[in-house]
Parts: structure tokens; C-alpha cells; sequence
């Protein structure tokens, strides 16, 4: 019986060391911003489009209108136990542009510079989400027409 007392204080205690590395903090980084140095090659009124993503990359999001910037995010989401995921640091780099496609300016943002905007999902209903299958297959029946055919 002495070897499982002490079988079962291993056991325990691997079971405690488990439970504790489970509710360690990790951060992880999600997306892109290029460095400083990066940046320095870039200058206002000469480069394009074609130049910065030849320079720093493809960005993260581009805006939807055709003059509008390019936007490089990147964000430290701290996970932690059963929490939420807590995002702890973003930063934004905008690139404007002006209508011939050239770099008007460039600039930085942070979570202090910005809001949260909630992000939401909109769907187009189709309007006959409330008629049944069998509805739907016989809903036709009576409304053809033979001279529709011959035409």
C-alpha cells in the first residue's frame, strides 16, 4: 500500500502541473505592419501602388473605393485560461493615396487612437423563409400556362 500512496502524490501533483499550464498566458500576433525602415523607402508624390507593394508587401485590407489607401493591421490577442481573447496592442498603418494612384501620405494608428467598431453580419433575406418544402414544390402547380410554351 505504500507504493500507492506515493503513486498517487505523483499522479496528483502531474495533474496540478497540467491544470497550471493550461491556464498559462499566451499571446499570439495576428497580421502585418512593416518596420520603420521599411517605411523610409516610401516617399510621398513619387511612389504608387505598384512600388509600395513591391517595397513592403500586399496589405492586410485595401479600401473599397479605387483611390482610396492600403491598411496594414496587426494585433496581440492575449488568451488567458477560459477568458475571452483581450486584444492588448493593434496597430494600423494607413497609405493614402491620390487619384493618379500616388502615395499621398502615410500614417500610424494604436488602440488609443482608435474606437472599437462592432463588426456585423448582413443578410439579405429572400422573403420566403416562412413557406414549407412542400410549398415550395407545389407552388408552381396551376400557375403554368400552355400558351407560355408555344411562344
Amino acid at each position: 500500500m505504500q507504493g500507492f500512496g506515493s503513486t498517487l502524490r505523483i499522479g496528483v501533483a502531474a495533474l496540478a502541473l497540467v491544470a497550471l499550464a493550461g491556464c498559462s498566458e499566451r499571446i499570439r500576433s495576428h497580421g502585418y505592419v512593416p518596420s520603420d525602415a521599411d517605411l523610409q523607402q516610401i516617399v510621398p508624390g513619387v511612389d504608387t501602388r505598384a512600388t509600395v507593394e513591391d517595397m513592403i508587401g500586399v496589405p492586410s485590407t485595401s479600401g473599397t473605393l479605387k483611390d482610396s489607401g492600403f491598411y496594414y493591421v496587426e494585433s496581440d490577442v492575449r488568451h488567458f485560461a477560459w477568458q475571452r481573447p483581450e486584444v492588448v496592442n493593434r496597430e494600423v498603418l494607413a497609405i493614402t493615396f491620390d487619384g493618379a494612384g500616388v502615395v499621398q501620405n502615410i500614417e500610424r494608428y494604436g488602440l488609443r487612437d482608435g474606437r472599437v467598431v462592432p463588426l456585423t453580419r448582413r443578410i439579405t433575406r429572400s422573403g420566403d423563409g416562412d413557406i414549407g418544402f412542400i410549398r415550395k414544390l407545389f407552388g408552381n402547380i396551376g400557375g403554368l400556362n400552355a400558351a407560355d410554351f408555344l411562344n
